[in-house]
């Protein structure tokens, strides 16, 4: 009886399609909708979570490592990106099952929650694996020996907290545990950010607040060659873009809660990113600064060195915060950044990952993990060349310098444009899902050894691209405009 509505609407679709008329797109959509989701929340779903991929039965599963049905994954695209998804879908349809399946999401999410506040890259319900956690719903014994480490690497506690406050907004601030872990959460992210406006990559506990709020970023006088180990995740972090998406989620926390707090975080973070570009003739930004903000090395595959893809990436975010905040001061990097990497692009027209400091030529590493000036040994699970953004950034930079002070609030209040939903690709999605409501693809699963067998998966990030494009097009053929369109 649960999927009771659902298969009602799927067996007249195929009654429909027996009769050799043919389905109308919007029903077979909604039918494909419906089915998609109940298949996932109910057939894929483990504790209410997800991982990133599954063989074609579910009888195998992996993240990043080989995952069992105790293990539920929280970095994307994993069980906040897909929870997410079921929200959006919600919002769009006020399908009541996509609102069941995002708070079964949200509540498998409180479970791994951290003492500290935060989560990391997966979530243990195995007894003897999750007594080795910290997590704050077992209530955990002080001094006991348990991971407790909250992480904004590869935007695992951003995307979780993104996905609880717009659902906790959804449901009115009433869902009494959501609510509460959600603005824990919230606390502990600004208690871990130091004076300076930096986060590092990971914490157990506040930030020490006896760190410099005010030190420009400077060369050091040398540097090691060979990668020196260490706790590189204590220091301040550009890495993947984890202020980045702090900011963003902090941004958002104003926008629900208010209060003034998430809104001054955002703007130290931003005060940090000022500090922390480069003097000289490379006017950009490293990956990784140690507390006297110097470029240090992180993993043993990057060094200390301005970063082309973290700075491209930087200076998209001071936009971000000019349009959010109008403070001018956060453009003032911007031209000489441009300027910079424009004349560091490779030939091809890309940019190094890493330029070397002061010398400013590209660096790399051969598989063996030895620095070189040469791309022709690269490993191959980093990308040490990347695209070149400029020219968006810098048409962006005077779209939005020469705005005024008005049309900064309406581009501020406007919403997002629609994305452009073609019937073709709503018959494909429709056409490629099987009777289960599984979108089964070509694929093997990447930890299970080079001897598996599987070769078609189903993948969390095309569910989720599916269940949007099609929430979106009943959306939009719901609108006046497009029912006018038809008639």
């Amino acid at each position: 009886m649960r999927h009771a509505a659902s298969w009602c609407l799927v067996f007249l679709c195929w009654a429909h399609a027996a009769s050799g008329a043919e389905v109308p797109l919007n029903d077979a959509a909604r039918a494909a909708l419906q089915r998609g989701l109940a298949f996932y929340h109910h057939d894929v779903a483990s504790h209410g979570g997800y991982v990133y991929q599954y063989s074609d039965d579910l009888s195998k599963s992996e993240g990043e490592g080989e995952t069992d049905r105790e293990t539920v994954w929280v970095q994307p695209p994993g069980t906040p990106a897909v929870g997410a998804a079921y929200l959006r879908v919600y919002e769009r349809t006020r399908d009541p099952a996509a609102l069941a399946a995002a708070k079964d999401a949200a509540h498998c999410l409180l479970q791994g929650q951290y003492c500290s506040g935060g989560w990391n890259d997966r979530i243990e319900f195995e007894p003897a694996l999750r007594a080795k956690q910290a997590f704050r719903v077992d209530n955990p014994k002080a001094g006991r020996r348990q991971k407790n480490n909250s992480s904004l690497d590869d935007d695992k506690t951003q995307s979780v907290l993104r996905f609880l406050m717009q659902l906790d907004q959804t449901l009115k601030f009433q869902d009494r545990p959501l609510h509460e872990a959600t603005l824990f959460a919230l606390d502990q992210l600004l208690q871990a950010q130091f004076p300076n406006g930096a986060w590092a990559q990971v914490w157990t506990e506040p930030a020490d607040a006896t760190r410099p709020a005010k030190l420009q970023a400077s060369f050091p006088k040398e540097w090691p060659r060979k990668y020196p180990g260490g706790s590189y995740w204590e220091f301040y972090t550009f890495n993947d873009n984890n202020i980045s998406t702090t900011i963003e989620t902090l941004w958002l926390a104003e926008t629900i809660y208010g209060g003034g707090q998430c809104r001054a975080a955002v703007e130290r973070a931003g005060e940090f990113i000022l500090q922390a570009q480069m003097p000289g003739l490379q006017p950009a930004w490293a990956q990784q600064y140690n507390f006297e903000m110097q470029p240090v090395w992180a993993r043993k595959f990057e060094p200390p060195a301005i970063s082309g893809g973290e700075s491209q990436h930087l200076i998209g975010t001071l936009l971000d915060l000019y349009l959010w905040t109008g403070n001018r001061r956060y453009l003032e990097p911007i031209p000489s950044a441009l300027d910079y990497l424009e004349k560091s692009r490779l030939p091809d027209g890309r940019l190094a990952r890493f330029y070397e400091l002061e010398t400013n030529r590209p660096l790399y590493f051969t598989r063996t993990y030895e620095l070189t000036y040469a791309d022709n040994d690269l490993p191959t699970h980093y990308s040490f060349q990347v695209d070149s953004q400029l020219s968006k950034l810098r048409q962006r930079f005077e779209d939005l310098k020469e705005a005024t002070l008005e049309e900064l609030v309406r581009r501020r209040q406007g919403s997002q444009r629609p994305k452009k939903i073609t019937e073709e690709m709503v018959r494909q999605i429709v056409s490629g899902q099987d009777q289960r409501g599984a979108w089964v693809e070509e694929g093997r699963l990447k930890y299970h050894g080079k001897g598996d067998p599987t070769r078609r998966v189903i993948r969390s990030e095309t569910f989720i691209q599916h269940v949007d494009v099609l929430s979106e097009y009943l959306q939009q053929a719901a609108t006046p405009a497009a029912s006018n369109r038809q008639k």
